[in-house]
């Protein structure tokens, strides 16, 4: 445990070493000895720095994980599912210190603990119930099987958003399945992933297991699904660089999963519940300040509710406190000055339209938000769904209102993007909730909630431009293998 007498600053407490990452079990400067700053999002100060990995770090580590992959493969199961799960019990010790870690290299506010925990612990159990099928014959001499299989060398790209889950994810199943893996975080937010594979570490998780490579993503990042040793890659983050990913595994001709971008409708229909949606609408958009590929942007309401409903989910928008990761606020900043002049770009874009501004619509004033990448979470009501704000994912606290006539127009607005990651949809008449669930195009739908927290083994993934793959349900550990079939006859 870390002493009660350590820093404060989260990273200071991991007493990880500057300017190294993982590699076959070392921690290990860039070849190139550069480095990357990482910056504080709330004060724009250099947090530390990380290595500037490029192609040659991840061959190093592409190459530690081929070397440990054939004892690992050949590992009982049972023992890679302890493992995985003394991981899960290492962060769950931990669990507040991974929380304030993520908070403070992503600038969103402490949410008191993590889901880290549960999210390996789950895939832990799954290890040793990976398997096969008995298959029928024509002949009473020929046994027919099938058996499950790790692909070897997986990598994996994280996004700085919610890094620390979705690292969580990816690696936790890939490596219970037998494979082993390089990470490759983004270099706005790659030190909860570190820590992350140092606790991995202390759980006994072979060296070259998993490795974890930093440094940009045109370097690194591009680096990994063109590297010869990886024979599968997981993607998480927008839908160009997804379409890249994705035109590098074809030329390779390896699997890959996308998890890409969203712009997620919350249709409120008439006999909504207010009470309950408008709290949900307001955290779907302002979670993260925004930065969720799963984040409510879209309210499709019924025009009798409009007025209602926009005057209640500004009265709570306009109430809400700014400020640092440990400050107490309800939103932080965005992660970059890159992401702050995007946002407000947007909120330029959604004026040019004729959209209305009903709250927010700049940066906040005051001393304190200076030097960080603030933006006021912004309400643009009389919006219509060819304006640019209503299909393009801004990636910022923006809620776009568009009123609509009756549940049918509702679900024509709410597919009329070219993503379909998730949906909720608010009412009391079940048999509406159901036609409506059923005939939106997304890969959740919540009906009078927004979230899935609430169920264990949910698949998560998306429709259309939102990607494909589904991560976090109870069969995800098989994605991380293949099928060999096997047939034995008697002589």
């Amino acid at each position: 445990m870390i002493p009660n007498d350590a820093p404060s600053n989260p990273w200071e407490r991991t007493s990880l070493p500057n300017g190294r990452h993982l590699i076959g079990g070392e921690w290990v400067p860039a070849r190139t000895g550069e480095v990357v700053d990482v910056i504080d999002p709330s004060s724009g100060t250099v947090i530390t720095t990380v290595p500037r990995g490029d192609a040659t770090d991840v061959d190093d580590a592409a190459r530690a994980a081929e070397e440990a992959f054939p004892a690992w493969r050949d590992e009982s199961a049972t023992v890679r599912g302890e493992l995985v799960h003394r991981w899960a019990e290492l962060c769950r010790e931990r669990a507040s210190d991974l929380d304030a870690l993520e908070a403070f290299e992503v600038g969103r506010p402490l949410l008191g603990s993590s889901p880290i925990p549960r999210t390996i612990a789950y895939v832990a159990g799954a290890a040793d119930k990976v398997a096969g099928l008995t298959l029928p014959s024509h002949h009473p001499d020929a046994l027919g099987m099938t058996l499950r299989e790790p692909y070897g060398v997986c990598g994996s790209i994280i996004p700085w958003n919610v890094p620390g889950k979705l690292m969580a994810a990816d690696v936790a199943p890939a490596v219970a399945a037998g494979n082993t893996i390089v990470v490759k975080p983004a270099e706005d937010a790659p030190l909860t992933v570190l820590y992350l594979a140092a606790l991995a570490q202390q759980a006994g998780l072979p060296a070259g297991v998993l490795n974890v490579v930093t440094g940009y993503g045109a370097e690194a990042g591009a680096a990994l699904p063109e590297n010869a040793r990886i024979r599968r890659m997981s993607f998480t983050g927008s839908p160009d660089t997804g379409r890249r990913v994705m035109e590098a595994c074809s030329r390779r001709l390896i699997p890959v999963h996308l998890e890409l971008g969203g712009k997620s409708p919350q249709v409120v229909l008439g006999d909504a519940d207010l009470s309950r949606a408008v709290p949900a609408i307001v955290t779907s958009m302002t979670f993260n300040a925004g930065q969720v590929c799963a984040a409510g942007t879209r309210v499709v309401v019924d025009r009798s509710r409009h007025a209602e409903l926009v005057d209640r989910v500004a009265e709570r928008v306009a109430n809400l406190r700014m400020g640092s990761w440990d400050s107490g606020a309800d939103m932080g900043p965005l992660i970059n000055a890159r992401q702050q002049d995007r946002v407000l770009g947007y909120l330029d874009v959604g004026r040019g339209e004729g959209a209305d501004v009903v709250v927010g619509g700049s940066r906040p004033s005051g001393a304190e938000f200076d030097s960080g990448f603030y933006v006021q979470p912004t309400i643009f009501d009389s919006v219509t769904p060819e304006m640019r704000i209503a299909q393009e994912e801004i990636f910022g606290p923006v809620l776009a209102v568009l009123p609509v006539d009756g549940a049918e127009e509702a679900v024509s607005v709410a597919n009329g993007t070219e993503y379909g990651l998730v949906a909720s949809v608010w009412t009391h008449d079940v048999g509406t909730a159901v036609r409506t669930a059923r005939r939106v195009q997304a890969g959740q739908v919540y009906v009078n909630t927004m979230g899935s927290t609430d169920v264990i083994g949910a698949p998560f993934g998306g429709y259309k431009r939102s990607g494909f793959g589904r991560t976090m349900a109870a069969d995800t550990i098989l994605d991380y293998t293949q099928v060999k079939t096997l047939i034995i006859k008697a002589e």
